[in-house]
């Protein structure tokens, strides 16, 4: 368990940044997500992510080198920024795995449970003290992630637990990411995160290579930068917010791959499902009102 003061971040608190970041984030992911899924058909999963983070680490090597790579390289927790940086991979691969055997918006349906993790989690370990508003908007929000899958999932089958599954580490992922952030800058995070799974894919990306076609690179491409923008954005926004405090607007990620679903997928959503974004969205606005007027 981590003392709350040694887990404060480099810069002073600000929510309103803290929210944009993660609206940003959450948009680059859902667009990275419906890439994935067209990808996963044809690709195997680990050639896919090498490719990715080979992307990610030149990207982070050009963030690092407005303060040299060395420097930013240096980490006062190395052991942390691995453990955190090898579990975002593996939460990676299944949610790719997922794209494979669900919808785009019904596996996003299911891993919206990750916000109400992260509360409780920050709440256990990180000493983080969610306000009564905070709760009502993350169980309003949830309550309309719910009205989106009563009528999608009649049976449970076996692909439901991926997302279940990388709810679970995504919500302990962005965790570390917080503990980190009161130990290292945001591009030393950026540095570890994209050097230790391309290194990791490395092992396996290669050895299952399959030459892609134009469109296939193109959209590997859209998945890299997307990936590596993704993560810097929401490295930032808990950098500059506390991990429960901007959970709320983690379900604008829903909302999104649920349009890309209908806009690349032509899934139409029912009436269910529109009124539980409706739902999802009015809970994050309502949020960061009122934390606008506090």
């Amino acid at each position: 368990m981590t003392d709350s003061t040694t887990v404060a971040s480099h810069r002073p608190a600000s929510l309103h940044l803290g929210a944009l970041f993660t609206i940003l984030s959450a948009l680059g992911f859902a667009s990275m997500d419906a890439m994935s899924k067209l990808l996963v058909r044809d690709y195997a999963i680990s050639q896919t992510l090498w490719i990715r983070y080979a992307v990610f680490t030149l990207f982070a090597l050009l963030i690092a080198r407005r303060s040299g790579v060395r420097r930013t390289f240096r980490s006062r927790r190395p052991w942390l920024q691995a453990a955190r940086s090898l579990l975002g991979l593996v939460e990676n691969g299944i949610f790719v795995l997922a794209f494979l055997y669900l919808p785009l918006a019904d596996t996003h349906a299911v891993a919206a449970t990750s916000p109400l993790i992260v509360v409780a989690l920050s709440t256990l370990f990180l000493h983080e003290r969610p306000d009564l508003r905070r709760w009502l908007a993350v169980a309003a929000a949830f309550a309309g992630v719910l009205l989106i899958i009563r009528p999608g999932f009649q049976t449970l089958s076996w692909p439901l637990l991926l997302p279940l599954g990388g709810a679970l580490l995504w919500a302990i992922y962005q965790m570390l990411i917080r503990v980190c952030a009161g130990y290292d800058r945001p591009e030393t995070t950026l540095l570890w995160t994209a050097w230790v799974g391309f290194a990791a894919t490395s092992f396996i990306g290669p050895w299952q290579w399959h030459t892609p076609d134009a469109t296939a690179w193109a959209l590997l491409a859209g998945v890299a930068l997307l990936g590596s923008l993704s993560h810097y954005a929401l490295i930032k926004a808990l950098d500059y917010a506390a991990a429960g405090a901007i959970q709320p607007y983690s379900y604008f990620l829903l909302v999104f791959a649920a349009l890309l679903g209908v806009l690349v997928f032509g899934d139409i959503p029912d009436a269910w499902t529109i009124t539980g974004a409706a739902i999802v969205v009015l809970s994050g606005l309502y949020t960061w009102r009122r934390d606008r007027i506090a």
